[in-house]
């Protein structure tokens, strides 16, 4: 019998962290063998049965989640009906089979991009309910008045809906052209290039360089690494 505490049992079955779990058993939401847990026990996860909000753990599941530095003209998916290369292509064929890209980048644009085979994750990343944030670093054309920014900032229409407040500050002004890091919780298609060229500064490049806490930090473009559990479990909180 090999006994683990209860919020690490179920911090590696990836339904939720640490943090997450100790709070729902302290809320009482967690059951061991029929009755309420409390914080500091341990269990079997093999013999002994445990609920969360009355449902069973997920079987383990060996997830993986990568983080891939996409240089432009790569196509954000596993495959291309026109034969362009895929991000696919950059991950080793050991690791590519079951996993699909978080999102999207356009092509023409590079950076952060996860690709995972935990569905869970890829929910929480996406939908905008869960208001996890993406950064980007963006060079647009021309120098964007204080009016314009306080509008992109505030939201305006797009494709007949509005857009949620994003955070926006000037990093440079250079050469007629202008760095801006853009924080945003959505991602609908191509919005910071359709935002730039409804607002008169096309953009001339764009990188994303964090997806919620998961930030490049040095990887290098076109080069990828396989992030450990505890650099993105905090997501499923």
């Amino acid at each position: 019998m090999s006994l683990s505490r209860l919020q690490k049992i179920i911090s590696e079955s990836g339904l939720l962290s640490r943090r997450k779990a100790d709070s729902l058993i302290k809320q009482g939401r967690v059951t061991l063998n029929g009755r309420k847990a409390i914080i500091g026990e341990k269990a079997d996860p093999l013999s002994d049965h445990i609920l969360v909000d009355g449902k069973d753990l997920p079987d383990k599941v060996n997830y993986k989640v990568i983080l891939l530095n996409k240089p432009p003209g790569i196509i954000s998916s596993c495959k291309d009906n026109h034969g362009r290369e895929t991000i696919l292509s950059l991950i080793p064929e050991h690791l590519r089979h079951g996993i699909h890209p978080v999102g999207r980048l356009d092509s023409y644009s590079r950076g952060a991009i996860l690709l995972t085979n935990n569905g869970e994750l890829t929910l929480r990343l996406t939908h905008p309910k869960y208001s996890h944030t993406k950064t980007y670093l963006v060079w647009v054309s021309g120098q964007p008045s204080q009016l314009i920014l306080d509008n992109w900032r505030k939201g305006i229409s797009l494709d007949g809906k509005m857009t949620m407040p994003a955070t926006i500050k000037v990093k440079e002004v250079m050469n007629n052209k202008t760095l801006l890091k853009v924080t945003m919780k959505e991602g609908r298609n191509r919005q910071i290039r359709k935002l730039a060229a409804i607002f008169g500064h096309p953009v001339k490049d764009l990188q994303r360089i964090a997806i919620a806490n998961i930030k490049l930090n040095g990887l290098q473009e076109g080069k990828w690494r396989e992030l450990n559990s505890s650099e993105w479990i905090s997501i499923l909180n």
